[in-house]
């Protein structure tokens, strides 16, 4: 790891020397090599650090061999503190070296659809999805709705939505899977606690380069956007459906009233559809992958269940649980996505990922 360091220090070293010449701006490399280098900072930063308190350690070891009584007493508690401080900067190190997930810093696709549970699963889909709408209010990412499909008692049995704030992908792909919920039902009468589900998937956003689609693979259908019912319904031919013929993916985008933006929403949600079942495929997982994000809906496929008698979330891959159900629908999720990046970064460093 420390040869891997010195390498990244000395080339930090080249690039700023470089970039401080007085004509460096008029490379043609020049915004290239300010990017890498300013990716490289954080983690040069961090290595000196720990070299300073590696020389500080054994000064202050050298120092106690010296001494004798109180100051020896000093000096031996110090460098206890210091060598809690180098274990500390040794593991931030190692995950800092960590390969990057390149889809980290791209915007997402967030696909949610309801499962079992008939209207219940509907009505908890859309407090999914206004769950998913407060966060990214929070951390100011963009919200475009390409796709819903809304019922008549205010549930959604399918929701689209473009994220297309860098970064949004790093922090949500972690919602992926099948949320459950367990309550009572205005509908039930005899004050029943019914479990029902929803599927979430969350895929990276596919830039221009990365998914060709050639007019010859697919198929554009236009048709009347449907609703609820009432003013909701569109009088004209502005949805648009594209379906993919090589991979059988179908595409619908229906919430806007302009054709135009219609298509263009399709084709954003059809390329991050498309990148992510060729990345699936070149990893050798399509069909687990897949299943990992989605599922069937059925109740047994859970990642995270939401108890509303008890105020309680519980994501099931880490076993965490906290008891703010109001705080959270409302776009509270920093504390479960927080334990969650930590732990994935815990594998990692096991290499039990």
């Amino acid at each position: 790891m420390f040869a891997r360091l010195e390498e990244i220090a000395a080339r930090y070293d080249a690039l700023t020397e470089a970039l401080a010449a007085p004509d460096a701006y008029l490379s043609p490399d020049f915004v290239e090599r300010s990017k890498e280098r300013a990716e490289l900072e954080e983690v040069v930063g961090a290595y000196r650090v720990y070299k300073r308190t590696s020389e500080e350690l054994s000064d202050a070891c050298a120092e106690a061999e010296k001494e004798t009584g109180e100051m020896r007493a000093m000096l031996l508690e110090e460098a206890d503190v210091l060598r809690e401080k180098l274990k500390e900067l040794d593991t931030q190190l190692k995950l800092m070296l960590l390969p990057k997930d390149k889809n980290d810093a791209r915007g997402c696709t967030l696909e949610i659809r309801a499962g079992a549970g008939g209207e219940e699963a509907a009505l908890f889909a859309y407090e999914l999805y206004r769950m998913y709408m407060g966060y990214c209010e929070k951390h100011r990412f963009s919200w475009e709705v390409a796709d819903l499909n809304e019922t008549e008692l205010g549930g959604v049995k399918e929701a689209i939505v473009l994220i297309g704030s860098a970064g949004a992908y790093k922090r949500l792909k972690y919602e992926s899977g099948v949320h459950r919920v367990q309550r009572v039902p205005e509908t039930e009468s005899q004050g029943r606690i019914h479990t029902s589900t929803c599927t979430v998937a969350v895929l990276p956003e596919a830039e221009e380069v990365e998914v060709e689609v050639r007019d010859e693979d697919i198929r554009i259908d236009l048709f009347r956007s449907s609703g609820a019912g009432g003013q909701k319904v569109n009088k004209t031919e502005t949805a648009i459906r594209i379906t993919h013929f090589p991979t059988g993916i179908v595409v619908t985008c229906q919430d806007e009233r302009s054709q135009l933006k219609n298509k263009e929403k399709a084709f954003r949600v059809l390329k991050s559809r498309l990148y992510d079942y060729y990345r699936s495929r070149a990893e050798g997982a399509e069909a687990a992958n897949r299943k990992s994000l989605v599922g069937t809906g059925d109740r047994s496929e859970r990642i995270r269940t939401y108890n509303f008698p008890q105020s309680r979330i519980t994501d099931h891959r880490i076993g965490l649980s906290v008891h703010n159900m109001e705080e959270f629908l409302a776009g509270g999720l920093d504390e479960m996505i927080d334990a969650l990046a930590r732990r994935e970064q815990e594998l990692k460093l096991t290499g039990t990922d």
